[in-house]
């Protein structure tokens, strides 16, 4: 009995890594041994979890924005601090899209692969400049959440933020309800979070069973620049940046971090990932005023994975399926919607509203979008993970740069604040005294 209460006792990272070994087996027995009740059932397993997180990214982008916003009247020099977070988000951004168009013109990712422009297919939803610019502001205050519109979903609590602080002491019942709803929600997340193991396994398995190594073969040269442009990234660019800009220890940032990296991968979602990325980064050192505005900001505009590194390799690649020359100003394009652009992709699952955007900038085929669909969910598991790792990274940089960074917090950083989180929850609590 004891032995079967230790496996429970494990690590959040192992029960990750445990599901994520156990989800490939189970895909790889349902795909092999053509196991269809054991398909439906991982697709169902993941599909719940995913739908979970899903379920409180609406509220809980609008309380976090809302709160994060008030909370800066706490902080000193906070218009600086955000300015000097936004540089950072865009200094990343564009280093990041160079890398991938660095390793796209050096691979050539859509010669030899077989596929064809009749092998395309037009998203449903495509991106625009007008529709960016027009969709930020809704035209009712409840489609929004009702359509998970996240960017609309950002541009009313923001305006809401500000009206508080505009307020003042009047704007304190609103702040109370906000900041109490904002505990309810990630409280109840967490337990969404606890469950990631299982989606882990549901998730995975079902993208081995349903697509299989013989797509990831065909796409493979693709696959593996995205792998290797985002982990050139996460563990180059971010450590090289941590140790000369921000002058910390890069190893006690992964150490901090991996818990909010390895929940991404698994959830492919920067949102439903953000109460892990802020719980990391105020136990990395930065102050958790700051961090209550960095990381909610970051997690629905900061998109290295999806809105740099991966379109820029999507638009190399389409543009050779398609026979269509990229110039010097193309790149140039690229880059710049990368670092414009990027909050069109709202921090949810999948990075389509960005690539289409990209797309018709440069004036690419949209239906290039239809040949990266079908491996789309196992290049985005390392984009959200390279997305939420900057999220960390740029509020540590300008903690670090504005001395307000806790050093020695950053110095000490150990266990996953999930395990940290159930340690808290299973300490002794005031039993309520009950009725004679």
């Amino acid at each position: 009995m004891s032995r079967i209460t230790n496996v429970f006792k494990l690590p959040f990272w192992a029960q990750i890594v445990t599901g994520l070994v156990l989800g490939v087996l189970l895909g790889w027995l349902a795909r092999s041994q053509d196991i269809s009740w054991l398909k439906t059932t991982l697709d169902q397993v993941g599909g719940i979890f995913v739908q979970l997180l899903k379920l409180a990214v609406a509220p809980l982008v609008f309380f976090a924005i809302v709160v994060s916003i008030t909370n800066l009247r706490k902080v000193n020099n906070a218009a600086r601090l955000a300015s000097r977070t936004l540089l950072w988000f865009m200094i990343t951004s564009l280093i990041a899209v160079g890398i991938g168009l660095a390793i796209g013109l050096l691979t050539n990712p859509g010669a030899g692969t077989g596929l064809t422009p009749k092998d395309g297919e037009k998203p449903e939803k495509a991106g625009s400049w007008i529709d960016f610019l027009t969709g930020i502001v809704p035209t009712d205050v409840i489609t929004p959440f009702t359509e998970l519109n996240v960017l609309q979903i950002v541009f009313m609590a923001a305006v809401a933020g500000i009206a508080a602080l505009k307020l003042g002491d009047r704007a304190k019942p609103i702040l109370t309800l906000s900041e109490a709803v904002l505990e309810l929600l990630q409280k109840a997340l967490w337990w969404v979070i606890r469950l990631a193991p299982l989606g882990t396994v549901g998730l995975i398995g079902y993208a081995i069973a349903d697509y299989g190594w013989e797509l990831i073969g065909k796409y493979a040269t693709f696959t593996a620049d995205v792998y290797i442009g985002c982990a050139l990234v996460m563990f180059g660019v971010y450590p090289l940046l941590l140790a000369t800009v921000a002058k910390v220890n890069p190893v006690q940032f992964f150490k901090g971090a991996w818990p909010a990296i390895q929940l991404a991968f698994v959830s492919r979602s920067s949102v439903g990932t953000m109460p892990v990325t802020q719980k990391v980064t105020e136990r990395l050192g930065v102050p958790k005023d700051y961090a209550s505005f960095a990381v909610p900001f970051g997690a629905t505009t900061k998109m290295d994975g999806c809105a740099a590194i991966y379109p820029a390799l999507a638009a190399i690649f389409i543009a050779q399926i398609f026979d269509v020359q990229l110039g010097i100003s193309d790149y140039l394009l690229i880059a710049f919607v990368s670092v414009i652009g990027s909050a069109a992709t709202a921090g949810l699952t999948g990075a389509t509203v960005m690539l289409t955007l990209t797309l018709s900038t440069l004036g690419l085929p949209l239906e290039g979008v239809g040949l990266l669909m079908a491996i789309d969910p196992i290049l985005d598991m390392m984009r959200t993970a390279t997305n939420v790792a900057g999220q960390v990274v740029s509020p540590l940089i300008v903690a670090a740069r504005e001395n307000i960074l806790d050093r020695h917090a950053y110095n000490a950083v150990a266990a996953s604040p999930a395990d940290e989180y159930d340690a808290r929850d299973a300490e002794p609590k005031v039993a309520l005294p009950t009725a004679a």
